[in-house]
């Protein structure tokens, strides 16, 4: 049995003055992207400089306008790497590139060294502040705490006059989580009165979620109370940098904004220390689904988890949300028939808003395409087999057809195991319905219209089971005449039409556009109904090839009996 009664909660924050539970996100913050920094230092094999280049131009594709490359002071790969960007012109100037050290005066001086002549950035310092870091790890009083942090501030600000860019100062309380809000209050305080507005840029305060330690409700209380607490609020950015410790990254991520965060640093899908930092991209895309603009160009997720796999040499987990490759497929048939049904609603009305139930977003808007969203196992239904045959091949079978149909899919899924492809669908299809010809096979067939008659006049060859047979016949229409010229050769076929459906395939488009008939027919004799399938340029001929298509499936049903 799991010792439980080692563990104990952690401290929550009274705060009943907490207001973010009545609000709501209405727009994206600052993104930071720490990549290059926090989620380099998480891989088992760090990134060399032309994957920390890849991985730094679609960063810059995407639109971020503040990325931390690094460590520069204590990585000669970092710093050759800023260095690296500065020499090829590779930093725009909207971007701000973030540098990160620690408070001592050596590692400043030489964080200096890396960044000169760089336009814009931003010189992040940090020092643990929480009880457990300053009881086991430093053996440090509060007073010692702040002081560190108190002289790294002055140690950067002695700098700035060697510096010709414009600065921008970030300042972590690490381990903020489990710091009490009072303490990293006190501390952040110390770093503003040092500053003293150095440069004219909001200092940035960076409340790290280091450690997730409590429910997300309480990381937010905690925002919200540092917020709230600030001396003047209005010239400092509230940064978040949540990790996922307890699998709750985005929510707190997204409760943090609620309660006051400007700015979030995070990684796309999520690649950080120990369980990772917060994906940015689920945030963003989450902003997306509710209509707001996340301010970054993610129009095409494919390629940034291709990027990102080649230069992690981490991969995307299957069910990672939006990223993964199955987050947008559904194999239980109740869902393929309701994702069928949504798109099918949305078509008809000609709707402006996307409402299909099962995805909140439209999966070609992020560069996914439809063809995956429903796959076929032995789970799916006659929803799913009917999408896949709609949105990939243009059939739009009957309502009555599609069980028959599916039916059909649900043995092979059975018989071969796994998935069944959009193209072993249509094999079968062509199997069943389009290719079946035997044992009665349509040879040679013409109409005419008798004078002084509205009948329909039949010419046709045919065989059965081998043997050829010519025969006319007059009908009330092209199939009934057809039918009455077989029966008159082949009594025992006994066949009659109950429905008939037909439809121009979409896919072919154009001048050479086919159409595909539905021919629904019953077996007077035994009772079995079931449908054919004929596919022509002329309407005409494509009903005669999907009767003749339901004839041999209602022979075989006899047969096997």
């Amino acid at each position: 049995m799991l010792n439980y009664k080692r563990y104990r909660a952690n401290p929550v924050l009274d705060f009943p003055e907490r207001t973010w539970p009545n609000k709501q996100i209405t727009k994206a913050p600052i993104w930071c992207s720490v990549d290059l920094r926090d989620g380099n230092q998480a891989l088992v094999e760090p990134m060399n400089v032309d994957e920390k280049m890849e991985l730094f131009d679609l960063l810059i594709k995407l639109g971020f306008k503040e990325i931390e490359i690094g460590f520069p002071a204590a990585s000669q790969i970092e710093f050759d790497f800023l260095r690296q960007l500065v020499k090829e012109n590779k930093i725009p100037d909207d971007v701000k590139v973030q540098v990160l050290t620690q408070c001592r005066d050596e590692l400043i001086d030489r964080t200096f060294e890396a960044v000169k002549g760089i336009k814009n950035v931003i010189l992040h310092i940090y020092n643990s502040t929480s009880t457990l870091q300053r009881d086991v790890v430093f053996n440090a009083s509060k007073e010692e705490i702040i002081d560190i942090a108190r002289k790294g501030t002055q140690m950067v600000k002695d700098h700035l006059g060697q510096f010709d860019g414009n600065l921008q100062l970030e300042y972590s309380p690490e381990s903020f989580t489990g710091t009490e809000v009072e303490f990293a209050l006190d501390v952040c305080t110390a770093v503003q009165e040092t500053w003293a507005n150095a440069t004219p840029y909001p200092i940035i305060f960076n409340l790290p979620a280091t450690v997730e330690m409590n429910t997300p409700n309480v990381y937010a209380d905690q925002i919200e109370w540092m917020s709230t607490h600030f001396k003047d609020r209005d010239n400092i950015i509230l940064s978040i940098h949540p990790h996922n410790d307890r699998g709750t990254g985005v929510a707190i991520t997204e409760l943090g904004l609620l309660a006051g965060a400007d700015r979030v640093e995070g990684t796309l899908l999520g690649n950080g220390e120990r369980t990772g930092n917060v994906d940015i991209l689920t945030v963003a895309y989450n902003m997306f689904s509710q209509g707001i603009n996340p301010e970054l160009a993610l129009d095409n997720v494919k390629e940034i988890v291709e990027v990102c796999e080649k230069v992690t040499k981490m991969p995307t987990d299957a069910r990672h949300p939006y990223a993964g490759e199955l987050v947008f497929t559904a194999f239980s048939g109740s869902h393929q028939d309701a994702i069928n049904k949504g798109v099918k609603a949305m078509k008809d009305r000609q709707q402006m808003h996307w409402e299909v139930p099962y995805l909140p977003i439209d999966p070609a808007d992020i560069g996914r395409k439809y063809e995956p969203v429903v796959r076929i196992n032995s789970q799916s239904g006659k929803g799913g087999v009917s999408f896949v045959m709609d949105t990939v091949y243009g059939y739009k079978l009957p309502k009555k057809m599609q069980r028959e149909f599916a039916d059909v899919v649900q043995l092979i899924s059975e018989k071969e195991g796994g998935e069944v492809t959009p193209q072993r669908i249509m094999e079968a299809f062509k199997t069943a319905y389009l290719e079946n010809k035997e044992p009665l096979c349509l040879e040679f067939v013409s109409f005419k219209e008798p004078e002084n008659s509205d009948d329909t006049l039949a010419i046709l060859d045919f065989s059965y089971n081998g043997e050829k047979f010519h025969s006319e016949a007059e009908g009330n229409g092209p199939i009934d005449a057809v039918q009455l010229a077989i029966k008159q050769c082949v009594p025992t076929l006994d066949f009659t039409l109950i429905d008939y459906t037909e439809h121009t395939l979409s896919q072919t488009g154009g001048t050479g556009a086919k159409a595909a008939a539905y021919i629904e027919m019953r077996d007077e004799r035994h009772g079995n109904t079931t449908f054919g399938v004929g596919v022509s340029s002329n309407i005409t001929r494509a009903s005669i090839r999907g009767m003749f298509s339901a004839y041999n499936r209602l022979i075989k049903k006899v047969k096997d009996i």
